[in-house]
């Protein structure tokens, strides 16, 4: 059977960058399954299809027995006879899907390849590029915002998920406003967006930092421990082993110009760059700032609590509006940190 498919094929290969050979292939298993509705006996079905020639055949091969056992395998002489009247017993013939039937089966198989098979291959190509970027901060256009009140941003031609739960508080997006955030998650065969956005994640800030501080792209400054009470507060763990490098003063930049440059970002989330210790009880008088903190002493090794002992004039700023300061501090630590009055 002749068919004029190759120039679709090719069309549809460059709209949607999947190669020609996956749709090929599609097409071939769609027609295979297809026309086991005709061949109903569970016969070995056959599909010679070149695209580029037009050329388009589907047989099943069965042999021609005089009692046949096994009809997906074997058919008899008289009805072999009504295909090719020179038959004889024991050849085996080949028995074609008509011609009719066939157009309709291709033409329900290119649909369905359209809309199943090219999905999967466009998934797994978004999924193998983006996994790579899991982690990454890239910048997108709103399409629009569904019901749930998610929004749809468009990152290098891909729809992605921008939960609402994502972006920081008061933060409004209007359909084609540009959103930079962090791809969190990249999930593989999922009927909606693979991939999701976030600007709530700790790796937003990480990578905020990293793009705004040299010394901290280049490793010289190590980020230990970030943790964010998204649009409030963040507390940054860093640490260096040059001697001449001074990791706090780097991050915060010359009149606080670099951090602030990221609290902007993020809508005027204050940020507490901090010098990671190993030991808990110097680690937590740092995380404490921008509270003074006279000493720290442990309660309970065993459950991991910690007393930090302040001024009067200091215990508002160390436990924090709503008690944020003293929270982050702790989950920063890994104590639990009891403010006490001294």
């Amino acid at each position: 059977m002749k068919v004029n498919v190759w120039n679709t094929i090719v069309q549809l290969s460059k709209e949607r960058g999947v190669d020609t050979g996956v749709i090929v292939n599609a097409i071939e298993e769609s027609l295979r399954v297809a026309s086991s509705k005709y061949f109903n006996q569970d016969e070995n079905i056959n599909v010679d299809f070149k695209p580029e020639k037009g050329e388009l055949r589907v047989y099943s091969i069965k042999k021609v027995c005089k009692s046949p056992k096994d009809p997906a395998l074997e058919i008899s002489l008289q009805e072999a006879a009504k295909i090719d009247k020179k038959t004889r017993l024991g050849n085996y013939i080949e028995i074609d899907l008509p011609s009719e039937t066939l157009g309709r089966i291709a033409a329900q198989a290119a649909k369905q390849v359209i809309f199943q098979k090219v999905r999967t291959a466009e998934q797994e190509k978004i999924y193998s590029t983006f996994l790579k970027r899991k982690g990454e901060i890239v910048t997108g256009v709103v399409r629009r915002q569904e019901t749930n009140k998610n929004y749809i941003v468009e990152v290098n031609k891909t729809e992605s998920l921008f939960p609402y739960r994502e972006k920081l508080p008061n933060e409004n997006f209007r359909r084609g406003d540009r959103v930079k955030a962090v791809i969190s998650q990249v999930l593989k065969e999922t009927k909606g967006p693979q991939v999701i956005l976030s600007r709530t994640d700790p790796r937003f800030l990480s990578k905020l930092l990293e793009l705004e501080i040299p010394e901290i792209a280049n490793g010289n400054i190590q980020i230990k421990d970030i943790v964010r009470q998204p649009g409030e507060r963040a507390k940054v763990g860093v640490f260096t082993k040059e001697q001449d490098i001074d990791p706090i003063g780097a991050c915060i930049g010359v009149k606080g110009n670099r951090i602030l440059m990221i609290s902007q970002e993020l809508q005027g989330e204050k940020i507490d760059v901090v010098l990671w210790s190993s030991d808990p009880v110097l680690y937590a008088k740092a995380a404490l700032s921008p509270a003074k903190v006279k000493r720290v002493n442990i309660l309970n090794q065993n459950e991991k609590i910690l007393k930090a002992m302040v001024t009067k004039d200091q215990l508002s700023l160390a436990i924090g509006k709503k008690g944020i300061n003293v929270r982050l501090a702790s989950m920063l630590v890994g104590w639990k940190i009891e403010i006490k009055n001294e």
